[in-house]
This record gives structure tokens, sequence and C-alpha cells, in this order.
């Protein structure tokens, strides 16, 4: 999704089939995504199918995330790897943004049966109201009076940094496989040797977000599961002349390891224009 154009100062897609969807320049998607904006956006995609593998650009537009997720028509699990929890209130009235749009998945998604997030700080997970959230890193499972059968379970960035893989791994051992399994990957929640982004980073080497992937991905493949796409965002700002030789690195990384596990729908020959 060419919404900065900064995919074209990197290489990692080249050689690859792929789709450029053009929106550069769209009004009214920078951050926040208003209605007119999110109605082109649902246009822009609809040929495609939710199998595949979508780049969107930077952390800005993560809320793209929840624009694919609307084609999903099957009880599903979603995991998000990002150093934010994105579920912050909307500043404006209902309007869907980067910053929030986990909680209006949670909220307007009824197939979304049950978010796992990784990597935000503890505080802010203390943020959110105890009626959204659950879990420890023992995986406890409790029902949230809110939204019904959807749960959040989560993975702080301090409980990553202070244990080592093998043990953070038991948390990805007990994500359940009863459900197909959308990913969304936001670069920001890596080390800044492994990723330069428009948003505070984490603590995560690339290797370990890697392992963690092909932990998850294993095991649905081993259950006859589905893992039903995922996105990746988290681009350096284009018009800040942020490097992007290492998002570039992490992004042909993460296109290895997740196009041998996701299949990749048909999709038209090309998608451009207004």
């Amino acid at each position: 999704m060419n919404f900065s154009g900064i995919y074209q100062q990197e290489h990692f897609h080249e050689g690859e089939e792929i789709t450029w969807v053009e929106v550069q320049g769209l009004p009214g998607t920078n951050c926040y995504c208003d209605e007119e904006a999110y109605a082109k956006l649902q246009e822009k995609i609809r040929e495609f199918p939710i199998e595949g593998i979508h780049f969107i650009d930077s952390g800005n537009y993560h809320y793209m995330s929840r624009i694919w997720l609307e084609k999903i028509q099957e009880p599903f699990r979603l995991l998000v790897f990002d150093n934010h929890t994105d579920m912050q209130p909307p500043a404006f009235g209902g309007i869907l943004s980067c910053g929030g749009w986990v909680q209006a998945s949670i909220e307007e998604i009824k197939w979304l049966q049950e978010v796992v997030l990784v990597g935000p700080d503890e505080e802010a997970f203390k943020q959110i109201e105890a009626d959204e959230s659950h879990g420890e890193y023992t995986g406890e499972r409790d029902a949230d009076s809110r939204t019904g059968n959807t749960k959040v379970r989560f993975l702080s960035r301090e409980k990553l940094a202070g244990s080592s893989v093998e043990e953070n791994m038991r948390f990805m051992d007990e994500i359940p496989v009863d459900l197909p399994l959308y990913i969304s990957i936001d670069k920001d929640v890596l080390c800044k040797e492994d990723a330069c982004t428009a948003w505070s980073q984490g603590d995560m080497r690339l290797e370990e977000l890697l392992a963690y992937l092909e932990c998850v991905l294993k095991r649905f493949r081993q259950n006859g599961q589905k893992v039903l796409g995922a996105d990746i965002c988290g681009e350096c700002d284009a018009a800040q002349g942020m490097s992007s030789q290492a998002n570039d690195r992490a992004n042909r990384a993460l296109l290895e390891l997740l196009r041998g596990y996701i299949r990749c729908g048909m999709t038209p020959a090309s998608i451009g224009g207004e």
C-alpha cells in the first residue's frame, strides 16, 4: 500500500509477485482515517482477499489492519506485535485512528474472538480498562464483561526484555490453535538497530521476532489450523529523510518467513490511480 512512497526506496519486494495499491496523497488518511477516506480505502482493497501478506507503510496507517479484518467472515484470533497497545479511545468522535484500531476491532468486528498483544510496556497495559484485558504470563483467561467473548491477552515489553527467548516462547505456545489466526506486525516493536520507524520503539531484536513468529506459525501448521494473512507496517518517515535500510532488511526477513506459511490469494494484475 503506497501511502508515503517509502517502499520505492526499498528493495525487499524486487523480483516478487506483488501488486501496488496506490493511495499516496489520499486526503484524510494520515494517523486518522476520516469517513470519506475510509470508503475510498475499502474500495481500493475490495478485490483483494484477506489471504496474503499486506505491507501497509508506516505506523501512521496501522488502522488499515482494522479495514483488512473486515474481510474475515469466520471466528478468528488476532496476534499483534507492537510497541503500543493501539487501544486508545478516539480523540475526535468515533474516527478510526492508528492509535485506536485494536480497540475499534474488538468493539466492531463480531468474528474477532481474542487479541494477543505482544510488546507494549506494562504502564500502557494498566491504562486499558480491566474489563477489556486479561491474563499475565501464565495465560489465564477471564471473561470480558464489556465485549462478551472478545478478550485481550498480553506479553509486555518488560517481560520480553527480562526473560530469555526460550521463556517467552512459553507465552507463544499458550496461544490456542482452536481458531484461525491473523497477524499484524508493527516494526516499532523492534529496537533501533533493527528498524527505523516514525514512532517510539521497543527492545526486541529482529531474530527474536522471527523466532516468536516461527514458533506460532509452526504450531498452527502442525495442528492443521489456518493462518489467514498478515500485515506489516512501521516504515520510516520518508519526508524526514530517515534511512530505510534496516526496515528493508526486516521486511525481507519477514516476507521470507511468512510466505512459507501464508497462502497468498489471487489478486488483480494491478490496482492504482484514484
